[in-house]
């Protein structure tokens, strides 16, 4: 919905050498982390993964709300002006 908008601020901000610098500095921190860390990191990955995974089932298989059944409708409103 926003991709365009998010493309373009993404852009810009890496477009300056300084929040170039901040990003890439802590994206090799963390992959340093992770590597530093791999049994549990990965296990944490593979947690946050299989947590999405469930939630995305439970949405698709959630039982589709039945509402009652309105108690009026089985009357039948006849129109007293037809004639």
């Amino acid at each position: 919905m926003f991709l365009g908008t998010i493309l373009f601020i993404l852009f810009f901000i890496m477009l300056a050498p300084q929040s170039r610098a901040f990003l890439g500095g802590h994206l090799a921190t963390a992959s340093q982390f992770i590597l530093h860390w791999a049994p549990f990191s990965y296990l944490f990955l593979l947690l946050l993964v299989a947590a999405l995974a469930a939630a995305i089932y439970l949405v698709r298989t959630w039982p589709a709300r039945q509402d009652p059944e309105n108690p009026m409708s089985k009357y039948n409103r006849e129109d007293p002006f037809e004639e």
